[in-house]
């Protein structure tokens, strides 16, 4: 991401149906897997201009941790009585990591080359019982200048999701596509971006603000999915079988868990050819 994306992020994310959807969705899937307490830390890595973060400050000790300093300035003067620390890597805060009871990671594996180390390193400082909630965008075939934009190395399906934990010492709890209801529509807008070469919004991405009454509908029918998602923890199915979206829970199992690269064959990224 560049200094306009995080210009943009900054300037919409706090009403855009789908940040704020995401927010709804994500903040009554962790108050069900750790019921809200001021002693309970929540990380958010790659919390970019801090919103998300700060929509949990008042049911959790929350901390948000970005390697932009840019996006750190936007996320201190929006939300000073949020922590926030601009930080290259996660090793550097592991005494945080190893007394936090949940860990974000919404939106960021995808901007990751090799998203099995970043996903294993966090693993491995967070103690056993620790919940570690990953939102990552789905389906290749939604891939835009939006995606080229924002840096993305891939958009997952869930299969590729998983792989990124199997074999290591987590419990999975939630495995699911979301933002499915509103799916038609995003495949429409992907569709004429591809058309016509470029992103249909601002900033080279496909995000617009809808008229008011009209970005109120799309959030409430998006954060809407929550109940179906909440009920698929623990259930081993998918609340959703397709969406723009992914969304996965993990508990962090006893066990001895190392940090490990991508494998050796696997392609770096899921962009398409050609």
């Amino acid at each position: 991401m560049d200094e306009a994306q995080y210009d943009l992020h900054a300037e919409i994310e706090e009403r855009h149906w789908w940040f704020a959807g995401r927010r709804t969705i994500v903040k009554r899937l962790l108050e069900k897997i750790v019921p809200p307490r001021p002693d309970a830390l929540v990380i958010d890595v790659g919390c970019g201009t801090g919103a998300n973060v700060a929509a949990l400050a008042q049911s959790y000790r929350c901390l948000g941790l970005d390697e932009s300093s840019q996006a750190i300035a936007h996320a201190r003067a929006r939300f000073p009585n949020v922590e926030y620390v601009c930080e290259a890597g996660v090793g550097a805060r592991a005494d945080r990591f190893a007394s936090a009871s949940a860990v974000l990671l919404m939106d960021v594996l995808e901007h990751v080359e090799d998203d099995f180390a970043l996903l294993s390193q966090v693993l491995a400082l967070v103690q056993p019982g620790a919940h570690v909630l990953i939102t990552v965008p789905a389906d290749p075939s939604l891939w835009t200048q939006h995606d080229e934009s924002f840096g993305h190395w891939r958009r997952y399906d869930a299969e590729r999701l998983r792989a990124t934990w199997r074999g290591l010492a987590v419990e999975t709890r939630l495995l699911s596509y979301y933002n499915a209801r509103l799916y038609p529509i995003v495949k429409l807008v992907r569709a004429v971006s591809q058309r016509r070469h470029r992103a249909a919004g601002a900033a080279g991405t496909d995000f617009t603000m809808p008229p008011g009454p009209v970005n109120g509908a799309l959030e409430r029918f998006f954060a809407g999915e929550a109940r179906a998602l909440e009920r698929d923890i623990d259930r081993g199915g998918e609340a959703y079988r397709r969406g723009a979206s992914l969304i996965a829970i993990l508990r962090r199992s006893e066990g001895e868990l190392t940090v490990r690269s991508k494998p050796r064959g696997l392609a770096a990224d899921m962009r398409p050819s050609g």
